[in-house]
């Protein structure tokens, strides 16, 4: 088991010693994972239970879980 550990980490750091254009590509995924869930998360989504109790976020869940939509604006081929 220990072999196998050791072969795919050299595989890897073998790999990315000889990349050409691999690290650049690497470090622009890694910028964008940054903006992605760094950034715009700070800025555009904010917590939607921030500030309630536990009770009170897991009655909430429970209420979104189990609730029923009826959803008037669906177009009903049968009434034709």
């Amino acid at each position: 088991m220990k072999r196998l550990a050791t072969f795919f980490i050299d595989l890897y750091r073998d790999g990315f010693r000889n990349m050409t254009w691999g690290k650049p590509l690497v470090w622009l995924i890694l910028l964008k994972l940054v903006i992605l869930f760094g950034i715009l998360r700070v800025f555009f989504f904010k917590p939607a239970m921030q500030g309630m109790t536990d009770e009170e976020k897991s009655g909430q869940v429970g209420d979104i879980i189990t609730k029923t939509h009826n959803n008037q604006d669906t177009y009903n081929l049968s009434t034709q």
